[in-house]
């Protein structure tokens, strides 16, 4: 993206954000999300339907051989005839499936909206079935029988689309979001008169996107149960590099993951040579939700990009309903909640899916990484996102399970991340990456790895990244993303890998075993070299008390568990 380009899309999510924003006197985050996002998919089917239109339009007017197209004026035909005949042909649903483009009614088409919308209430709009007229009765019933004409037309969105009309905004309101969707380019973007090589998908894909961020911020700990800083999905989609294969989420809320997937195909086209819309044919996208507003927020980012998806047929939890069964996954990855308590139930004792250990009953987090396991194709790779214990706890048989990962030669790199990192929680995380080939060659993705068998890469990513603001950290693509990035695929491809002191250090199994088979990353890479500190005391002050912070928290978490484990055994403290 170029740098104009990039002025655009800054300048468009501000304007939107501040129309947005505006309902925030009205609603809670958790619901104006709902609102704004239902208005972003309307005019995204509606503009790429209209796109459609256009294409045709002009096809259907040239005469030539290999233009199946072309539609022949009748010789006395009058011009009215031949342009009724013209938008009679228009109205062919066969026409927009063919070219992967949502069947949108002409009552939920954004021009409809948008001149109803403008009517007085209890304006007729138009005549139903019965030949009774239907009545304009508020700005919401508008939107809302728009979304359910395009779900009733298009099977891939069925319960899908969620209503705005129970949040009851006010009717000014809602004109005014829409003529500030309206009062945009998104077809045709131009910056200072100047058109952009943007296309529309790519514009509406970038505000919901942004938008998914904003909520989750504006709704705190709630908001992380949808979204992945972007920072931290880039990052393992740029370790796992899925190229081609079946890529798998257990745990997908809005499904980040996939669109940075769809993104990482297109950065490095050009560096490998493919045509992005072909090689994304070559990859398949699953999904799981147990939310059922995220699992529709979910299904509408991927429509909203052209993402072919797989999300089962409903919202389920991933242990008890595993809407994958039989799926074997090339690339598995996943964010789910930290520390889970209450995900047991009697019918897991025996799961399959435990095949390194029953998780405790009191903690899913080991769970989650099995389940992420069972689904992993034989030379597949796999990241998931944990709580900091989970690289050390014992308890509940924790320790037990982690060993044999080690023993079986699963686990390939550990990658400790700096605190504050996430909008919904302090908890210090690491990232596991998985894999069950070690062994070398071309892999799924058609690269080329070397023998890695009984090694294991640790990563101290803790004192990489930058404050965004006062509470959220953020990695930097060209450098920090860049540096773990090269680092790990450095140490996957070649044999000049070398151990850099204080933040990554390659290690057999019998230095992990020596270890007690704790994967702490700071265990293995040792102490930096000391440099001259030069950062300004406020923001030293301000980072170490953030990690103190983390670390208190943890210290409270494990002084939990022991007196938990203690109370186990009749020793009350």
């Amino acid at each position: 993206m170029d740098n104009t380009e990039h002025q655009f899309l800054t300048a468009l999510e501000d304007k939107l954000w501040k129309a947005a924003d505006k309902l925030r006197n009205n609603l809670d985050a958790a619901n104006y999300k709902h609102v704004v996002l239902g208005l972003i998919f309307l005019k995204y089917v509606s503009d790429a339907f209209e796109e459609r239109q256009r294409e045709l339009l002009e096809l259907f007017k040239v005469e030539a051989d290999d233009n199946i197209y072309y539609l022949p004026r009748d010789d006395d035909a009058s011009d009215a005839e031949y342009e009724q005949a013209l938008a009679d042909e228009l109205e062919i649903l066969d026409y927009y499936r063919e070219a992967n483009v949502f069947w949108v009614p002409k009552e939920a088409r954004w021009n409809t909206l948008k001149e109803n919308a403008a009517l007085p209430t209890g304006s007729v709009l138009w005549q139903n079935s019965k030949g009774e007229d239907v009545r304009l009765s508020s700005v919401g019933w508008l939107i809302d029988n728009a979304l359910e004409a395009i779900e009733k037309s298009n099977d891939k969105l069925k319960g899908v689309l969620e209503g705005i009309g129970r949040f009851q905004v006010d009717n000014d309101k809602l004109i005014g979001l829409i003529n500030s969707f309206s009062d945009t380019s998104f077809t045709q973007p131009r910056l200072d008169g100047e058109p952009l090589n943007l296309r529309s998908k790519d514009i509406l894909g970038h505000v919901y996107e942004y938008f998914l961020g904003q909520f989750a911020l504006a709704e705190g700990k709630q908001g992380g149960q949808y979204y992945t800083p972007k920072s931290i999905v880039s990052l393992i989609v740029e370790m796992l590099e899925p190229y081609k294969g079946r890529v798998y989420d257990p745990a997908m809320g809005s499904g980040g993951f996939f669109v940075s997937s769809d993104k990482f195909i297109e950065e490095h086209a050009r560096e490998h040579h493919y045509d992005p819309a072909e090689q994304k044919k070559h990859v398949s996208i699953y999904g799981q939700e147990s939310n059922p507003t995220t699992w529709r927020l979910a299904a509408m980012n991927m429509a909203i990009r052209g993402i072919d998806f797989n999300f089962g047929k409903k919202n389920a939890d991933s242990f008890l309903d595993d809407q994958h069964p039989d799926l074997r996954a090339d690339f598995v990855m996943a964010n789910p909640p930290f520390n889970i308590k209450d995900w047991w139930h009697e019918s897991l004792a025996e799961d399959v899916r435990w095949q390194y250990g029953t998780p405790p009953k009191g903690n899913a987090n080991f769970a989650w990484l099995q389940h992420m396991l069972h689904h992993l194709a034989p030379v597949g790779s796999m990241a998931l996102l944990l709580a900091n214990g989970s690289m050390s706890s014992n308890s509940g048989g924790e320790g037990e399970i982690r060993r044999r990962l080690v023993e079986e030669d699963l686990v390939e790199c550990i990658v400790a991340l700096p605190g504050q990192l996430f909008t919904n929680t302090q908890i210090p995380a690491c990232i596991w990456f998985l894999t069950r080939d070690k062994a070398g060659g071309l892999a799924p993705n058609g690269v080329e790895k070397r023998r890695r068998k009984g090694e294991v890469l640790f990563i101290d990513a803790r004192q990489l990244g930058h404050m965004a603001d006062r509470v959220l950290r953020v990695f930097d693509d060209k450098k920090d993303i860049a540096k773990i990035v090269g680092t790990f695929h450095n140490w996957q491809r070649t044999d000049a890998f070398e151990d850099v002191p204080g933040f990554c250090a390659s290690a057999d199994l019998a230095a992990i075993e020596k270890h007690d088979f704790v994967l702490t990353p700071g265990r293995y890479v040792g102490a930096a070299a000391q440099q001259e500190d030069d950062e300004p005391f406020a923001d030293k002050m301000a980072r170490l008390t953030a990690q103190l912070k983390d670390q208190f928290e943890e210290s409270d978490r494990l002084e939990g568990e022991i007196k938990r484990n203690l109370g186990g055994l009749g020793y009350e403290i």
